[in-house]
């Protein structure tokens, strides 16, 4: 595709270019998400602003513009090819709803330098009075567990005391309730866990280990079902994937067994869907 062809495009999609790129050469094109305020569609057009030629992918993310008028990259930037611009776009216009959300501002959260996912307002710069207060109650709070501590060592104590004082039974007159058959604790069969999903979902994929939730790919991991078997084998048409993982690590599956360590299983982005055991 031409540079005229992609620029095209990206009008057609209502964007429009930026007049200076801060991290590079390439032309910048941004507009307002449809839905969420304060939300910006980015793309990095791959044009080289200086030679007007291409040079790279098309690269799309999300942008939230907090209040001192700062962009936060909310999502992974995908690159994709010319031909699955559209498609991209549209992909990650619907990630938008899965991004958190800072409950007390309600602006979205990013992740910062340091790792941490932290509100794009920076609003927690405000609660210094809050935080003393909260720091004078948490002390309170400190001194009278460690009173309550002190009583309940002293409680012990005097019937340990106590106890010791009692007398004790010799062995030879002591009684013994008749032995009780203990059965073994029954372990937890393996059980089937099942979602429902159907062609035309917009799905990402999560890990679970030992049916406790460890990441979320949504941002990173895109794809849309195109068909779903009796037997629940899911063909998948994956648009993004910008992490390490390989195509046949991915989940292909709506079903899952619990007796299984580590599972990487479907998310569904275009609406809600549980997973839960099979009847």
């Amino acid at each position: 595709m031409s540079v005229v062809q992609r620029k095209a495009m990206l009008k057609a999609e209502g964007f429009f270019p930026h007049k200076k790129n801060a991290k590079g050469t390439t032309i910048i094109y941004s507009r307002k998400h449809p839905t969420a305020k304060f939300v910006r569609v980015v793309v990095d057009s791959g044009i080289d602003s200086k030679t007007g030629k291409v040079v790279g992918k098309v690269g799309v993310k999300l942008c939230f513009v907090n209040r001192q008028k700062s962009w936060r990259e909310i999502t992974t930037q995908i690159f994709t090819t010319n031909t699955g611009l559209v498609k991209t776009i549209k992909a990650q216009e619907a990630a938008e709803k899965f991004v958190k959300t800072c409950k007390h501002c309600k602006a979205k959260k990013f992740t910062a330098k340091t790792g941490n996912v932290v509100c794009a307002n920076a609003c927690w710069t405000a609660w210094g009075g809050k935080k003393k207060s909260a720091n004078t109650t948490k002390k309170s709070s400190q001194k009278i567990v460690a009173q309550k501590v002190a009583a309940h060592s002293a409680q012990k104590g005097k019937a340990a005391s106590q106890k010791k004082s009692q007398k004790v039974t010799p062995k030879n007159q002591r009684t013994y309730p008749l032995n009780k058959r203990v059965g073994k604790s029954s372990q937890k069969k393996p059980q089937k866990i099942v979602a429902e999903i159907l062609p035309g979902d917009l799905v990402s994929i999560e890990r679970i280990e030992r049916d406790i939730f460890k990441a979320d790919y949504t941002g990173e991991v895109l794809g849309i079902v195109m068909s779903v078997t009796k037997e629940g084998r899911v063909n998948v048409n994956w648009t993004a994937n910008t992490t390490t993982l390989q195509s046949f690590d991915l989940p292909f599956t709506n079903w899952y067994n619990t007796a299984s360590r580590y599972v990487l299983r479907f998310k569904v982005l275009s609406r809600s869907v549980e997973w839960a055991e099979a009847a």
